[in-house]
């Protein structure tokens, strides 16, 4: 089943969405505030160039294709958590330092929990470009979505790969934040694989939920 704008709370015009505003405002200030001061300002740089990019592109495509309220939250909500990481480094993320008490890891996992929230959150947005734009049916959207979350991972990882190599060593060390793993990369990418495979099995699950509802009536 096409996902259609009305029933994917598609929000035309931004002046009127409250919803979006409000997402919209409290990222920015979040961002701002994690912005001042940052721990390693070279590795901050680095790190939000993905936030250079991505939000102008969802300014500039909104009149043209708008997602879903749903998938806004969930972009902004991994940008988010995004913005955390660059200010501390992922490395020295103070909830990274937490986690590792509280289960007895031997590093700051940090970074991994970003790998497998982008594959949770990310993967439904791109699963609606599929859908909406596109107009791909339902099962090859959720695997084209999945495979496009494994893309994105694997190209990040070279980038990081192409920093170290290019820029200052002790901003590229900081920014890689392997913290001595040399399968760093791998699992990266195979938690952000995994993200995305739930999120997809979990659309599929409402999407058969869904159309047995419609049947019954």
């Amino acid at each position: 089943m096409i996902t259609t704008a009305r029933s994917a709370g598609i929000p035309h015009d931004f002046h009127s969405n409250r919803l979006l505003q409000g997402v919209a405002v409290l990222y920015g200030v979040f961002w701002l505030a994690l912005a001042v001061m940052p721990l390693h300002r070279p590795d901050w740089l680095l790190e939000n160039i993905l936030i250079f990019i991505t939000v102008p592109s969802l300014v500039l495509t909104y009149r043209r294709f708008a997602f879903s309220e749903l998938s806004y939250v969930l972009i902004a909500v991994f940008l988010a958590l995004h913005a955390v990481g660059s200010h501390y480094t992922y490395s020295e993320t103070p909830l990274g330092f937490w986690m590792s008490e509280a289960w007895g890891w031997e590093r700051n996992h940090y970074d991994r929990v970003i790998h497998f929230a982008f594959g949770v959150l990310i993967a439904y947005p791109f699963r609606e470009i599929f859908l909406r734009a596109a107009k791909i049916p339902t099962g090859w959207a959720n695997f084209l979505a999945f495979c496009m979350v494994a893309t994105f991972s694997a190209c990040y990882e070279i980038i990081e790969w192409w920093a170290a190599s290019i820029v200052d060593p002790e901003a590229a060390m900081a920014f890689l934040g392997t913290q001595g793993d040399v399968f760093d990369a791998q699992k990266d990418s195979t938690l952000a694989m995994l993200g995305a495979l739930l999120t997809m099995a979990a659309a599929a699950m409402w999407e058969r939920h869904r159309s047995k509802a419609k049947r019954r009536r």
